[in-house]
């Protein structure tokens, strides 16, 4: 009997360890991000640290999500096709645990119709959700912000939050349509006015205290996001 007894007590406190190593295993390992973008993206005019993707990671670390540093794929001034003809030579066949989208500013800032943006950007989100290694669950879309509450856009604000309006129109439209997420922090571009802390010292993208506005925006749906793909 007591042979029974004692090797049943191997046994649990053998199932004990191999339940921890699992845990310890699952907790150890780290979740890609790829980021896409403009200048928005890649933090023009603030350090690195307050890039919002880098903000976001280490506030998902805050979570307990073990996020790598992001890859960036951005510049300041790209368009739509430009950003996706970059993106395509870069991360090749690459998929990643998180990939975010914020793209459009350039072609509303350089007279492009929102007709025009419709397929461009379509292009852009399938891009990434070819790119998730959980499709469209691994995806999510920032809205574009508004430029015009800035002091370099505020002698056209009417024209640009007007024109603006439609291609955020189009982002949540087609973001809904392939089934991603969708934040919109637009509004909080608009607080410039009041809040000159928002903008960088170009007098045109936001500073670090408005991408972390940003983040906190957005963390809890990303969170659900990467819960969901646990499940």
């Amino acid at each position: 009997m007591r042979t029974i007894f004692n090797g049943a007590i191997i046994l649990m406190i053998l199932a004990q360890i191999a339940v921890g190593q699992v845990w310890s295993q699952s907790s150890d390992s780290s979740m890609s991000y790829l980021a896409l973008g403009d200048s928005y993206t890649i933090g023009e005019s603030v350090e690195e640290s307050f890039r919002w993707p880098v903000q976001l990671k280490d506030s998902l670390k805050k979570k307990g999500f073990n996020v790598e540093e992001p890859r960036i794929i951005a510049r300041t001034g790209w368009r739509t096709d430009e950003m996706l003809d970059a993106a395509k030579d870069q991360v090749s066949k690459d998929t990643f645990d998180i990939v975010s989208l914020l793209i459009g500013v350039n072609n509303e800032y350089q007279g492009r119709s929102p007709e025009s943006f419709i397929s461009e950007f379509e292009s852009c989100l399938k891009f990434a959700i070819d790119h998730s290694r959980k499709g469209k669950d691994g995806v999510f879309v920032l809205s574009i912000p508004d430029y015009g509450y800035t002091p370099f856009g505020q002698k056209n604000q009417e024209r640009i939050t007007d024109r603006l309006n439609k291609y955020n129109e189009i982002c949540r439209s087609i973001s809904e349509k392939h089934g991603v997420l969708f934040i919109n922090i637009t509004d909080i571009s608009r607080e410039v006015p009041e809040n000159k802390e928002l903008v960088a010292k170009d007098d045109l993208h936001p500073s670090g205290l408005q991408y972390a506005k940003w983040v906190e925006r957005s963390l809890e749906s990303v969170v659900e996001l990467l819960e969901g793909q646990t499940k």
